[in-house]
């Protein structure tokens, strides 16, 4: 697990279980690639979210090229995937780059 300068950790198919799964709090998981504009632009709104939401959200991302195995087991056809893990179970998916404001919004019941 690598851990970028903005408060968002990158994860891989090796690490997935033991970092999302296995983690005691929600967990929002970006489905990334380097290739991806709206990802990029993204970066900077799960890095505010990060650190505004730490006590309540943990916030990381995978590289969907470089970690096929976990991108296909759970479905993830577009990039950004956004993906709430909650108790080891997916409990919220969105698709899309999309402003904080409205990220939290979407956000909100999974954060109670």
């Amino acid at each position: 697990m690598t851990t970028h300068a903005e408060g968002v950790a990158e994860v891989t198919d090796a690490d997935f279980g033991a970092e999302v799964l296995g983690a005691g709090t929600p967990v929002l998981v970006k489905f990334t690639a380097e290739w991806c504009g709206p990802c990029r632009q993204l970066r900077p709104v799960l890095a505010a979210i990060a650190k505004e939401e730490a006590e309540r959200l943990r916030v990381v991302e995978i590289d969907v090229d470089r970690n096929p195995e976990t991108t296909l087991r759970y479905g993830v056809l577009a990039t950004p995937t956004l993906m709430v893990f909650r108790a080891g179970e997916p409990v919220k998916s969105l698709v899309g780059a999309r402003p904080r404001r409205r990220l939290l919004e979407e956000l909100a019941d999974v954060l109670d």
